[in-house]
């Protein structure tokens, strides 16, 4: 029996060794619940003043982005029309994505149009080109509204919608964008949209879809169900590069989309002769 007690000891030794505790404060064992003096100072420690509300993307950002974020929010918010917008975007320098991107993504249809589709960030064609939606992608999604009577080229706004991206500027190698590039990116975005003034928004996959919505929810939850943007009806749903990799979720988008062209007409935003 003393073997096995001495054999006990010396492994828990060894594992206080192996968790750092490898030197002794005291030759007397200490209990810690037990120090009256101790405990009557951290009870009459004054209580620190309540901090002023922060943001939360500013609350959680590092602090390069913070500043980047405000200027982002100075610059949106003293845009009036698209095009002064898209010339706050032109000249910000608070991502560092744009240094090695080719061309902006600002936007593509018809901002008159009640329907504005929001994705995520453009590829490598979206960044040879400059408009969002364009390379293979951009092909399906084309197909999905063709099917819904719309097309981002008709001047008519029933038969159109408007398209841009949560991120204007392509990150490097196509990756996934970071929540500080997300958190600088959507001032803007949101002003986008408060600038057109749409009455329905899709929003295409899960980084427009948890960047505006605020979510840390993946997309499978929040698809398949309205949601308010600012008093708006937004619904998200699967980006159409991720219908290319798993196409057994076709059936998922193409549900939201019923769901869409039912908005559309219960709104009267669909064509007298449209009969999808």
């Amino acid at each position: 029996m003393a073997s096995l007690e001495r054999t006990a000891l010396i492994h828990a030794l060894q594992w206080h060794i192996d968790a750092g505790a490898d030197e002794a404060l005291s030759d007397m064992p200490v209990d810690a619940t037990a120090m009256p003096v101790l405990t009557a100072l951290i009870t009459e420690k004054p209580e620190a003043p309540a901090a002023a509300p922060v943001a939360p993307a500013l609350a959680s950002a590092p602090a390069g982005a913070a500043s980047a974020i405000l200027e982002a929010q100075k610059l949106a918010a003293a845009a009036q029309t698209l095009e002064e917008l898209y010339a706050a975007l032109a000249g910000f320098d608070g991502l560092s994505i744009k240094k090695t991107a080719t061309k902006m993504v600002f936007s593509d249809g018809n901002p008159a149009a009640p329907v504005m589709l929001i994705g995520e960030a453009p590829g490598a064609d979206e960044d040879r080109i400059g408009k969002p939606f364009v390379g293979v992608s951009g092909q399906l999604l084309d197909r999905i509204l063709a099917c819904m009577g719309l097309e981002r080229a008709s001047e008519d706004p029933l038969r159109s919608l408007y398209i841009s991206n949560i991120l204007n500027w392509r990150p490097p190698g196509n990756r996934t964008p970071t929540d500080s590039e997300i958190d600088i990116s959507r001032p803007f975005i949101e002003r986008h949209i408060a600038l057109v003034k749409p009455q329905i928004l899709i929003f295409c996959g899960g980084v427009a879809a948890k960047g505006l919505l605020r979510s840390t929810d993946p997309v499978s939850r929040l698809r398949g169900r309205w949601h308010d943007f600012n008093g708006i009806p937004a619904i998200a749903t699967y980006h159409p590069s991720y219908l290319l990799r798993t196409p057994s979720q076709k059936k998922a988008v193409w549900a939201d989309m019923l769901a869409v062209q039912q908005k559309r007409r219960e709104s009267g935003l669909t064509p007298a002769d449209a009969t999808q």
